[in-house]
Order: structure tokens, then C-alpha cells, then sequence
């Protein structure tokens, strides 16, 4: 199940319609990032170049730092704030998936906007602070690689299953089916992880891990339906 709802994903990540979703973050992204550019040189020069104006060359070196920070913020910042973005359209993902594969099944209702960001900037949060615990244990090698799969594993694994989910139950119901198939979501988790830790190709995370999810959901779902007859 797992390994067939990856292959579908990754068959389907490159379609026009979710390629427009990746592009539409990543132009959100840059837009932001630029925005934060301009703040910064906006302060640098009504506060920084006055105040420093008799020493020209410490200013050079401030500005000089201040722009490497912002380079090195962006780089490590542009997948999660990209994840920001994507996760306002991923309803849309889960639509045009569930459209294409499973006309058949009732359709999933798109989640509020407000919880939509929610739990966008939740994930990204949570995401981004075990990407750092996986830093501070840099000096133990294989430990925090470890660390970064099995942390991001149930992590991107719980909060992709609760939005593909959530499009179908109430959020404590998509809670307790997420707990009910816990490894499975988890083993998903592991695999959008792996997908997460390649450069260039964890833009694409948040559409991938949507479009994975869906399957999983879908997958359990009916395997559920189908023991139903039985247990009663």
C-alpha cells in the first residue's frame, strides 16, 4: 500500500495542475523573502547608516554580515515557508486527486481557510524545530541522521494523514483513525521524509506528501469499508 501510494504520487507530482501549486509557493516565497530584503535594507538605512556614519567601513561589514544571514536564513527557510504557502493550496491537490482516482467515492470537503494555515504553520513549526535538534546533534554522526528521519517520519506522517483525513471525518475522528493505523502512517511518514531530505526535490514535499497521503487514506478507508460486512 505504502509503496504503491508513493509511486502514484511521484507519477503524478509533475502534472500541470500541481506543478502550478509549487510554482505559485515558491513565487509567495521569493515575494516574501524579497519583501524582508527591502525591510531590512529600509532599517539599515534610516538607522544603521547615520548612527555609523563616521566609521563607512564597519557599516560595509554590518551590511555585508546582515546580507550573508539573510542568504544563509533563506536557504535553510525556503523549503518550510514554501511548505507555508503550498499548504493554503492543498485542498486543491486533494481534489484533483480524488477526482481523477477515486470518482466513485464521496468528495472530500475542503477544509477552512483559518484551519488550513493553521496547520500549515504548524507543521512547518514543528517541522523546523526537528530539523534543528537534528543539528545540535551534528557531532554525533548517524545519530542525528536518525534523528531527522524518525522525527520528521511521524511527524510529516501524522499532520499529512490528519489533512487528507480531515477532508472526510471531523478532526477528532481523523485523530483517532490516525492513531488506530499508526505504523502505516508512520512508514508514510519515513517515505516523505526521504523525499523531504533530497535538495531541489523537498520543494515539492508539501504536493507530494498531499498527494501520498490521499492514497494512504483512501487505501485504509476502503480496506475498512470492507471488513465492515464482516464484523457485523
Amino acid at each position: 500500500m505504502i509503496i504503491q501510494s508513493a509511486r502514484l504520487a511521484a507519477s503524478q507530482l509533475l502534472q500541470p495542475r500541481f506543478r502550478g501549486v509549487v510554482w505559485k509557493s515558491l513565487g509567495l516565497t521569493l515575494l516574501l523573502f524579497f519583501g524582508m530584503w527591502l525591510g531590512l535594507d529600509l532599517v539599515v538605512s534610516t538607522f544603521l547608516t547615520p548612527l555609523l556614519g563616521s566609521w563607512p567601513w564597519i557599516t560595509s561589514i554590518v551590511v555585508w554580515l546582515l546580507g550573508a544571514g539573510v542568504l544563509v536564513g533563506a536557504g535553510f527557510l525556503l523549503a518550510p515557508v514554501t511548505a507555508i504557502f503550498a499548504g493554503l493550496f492543498l485542498d486543491d491537490v486533494a481534489e484533483h486527486v480524488e477526482e481523477n482516482h477515486y470518482p466513485q467515492d464521496k468528495a472530500g470537503k475542503a477544509l477552512p481557510i483559518a484551519v488550513s494555515v493553521w496547520l500549515a504553520i504548524k507543521f512547518t513549526a514543528l517541522v523546523i524545530g526537528a530539523n534543528l535538534l537534528a543539528l545540535m546533534l551534528v557531532l554525533l554522526p548517524g545519530i542525528n541522521f536518525a534523528v531527522f528521519f524518525l522525527v520528521n517520519g511521524y511527524l510529516l506522517g501524522r499532520e499529512y494523514f490528519q489533512f487528507a483525513a480531515m477532508r472526510f471525518h471531523g478532526e477528532k475522528d481523523a485523530a483517532i483513525l490516525r492513531k488506530k493505523h499508526s505504523l502505516e502512517v508512520f512508514l508514510s511518514g519515513l517515505v516523505i521524509a526521504g523525499f523531504m531530505a533530497v535538495p531541489i526535490l523537498n520543494l515539492f514535499t508539501p504536493i507530494f506528501a498531499a498527494i501520498m497521503m490521499v492514497h494512504v487514506q483512501k487505501t485504509i478507508g476502503a480496506r475498512q469499508a470492507s471488513l465492515a460486512p464482516s464484523a457485523q
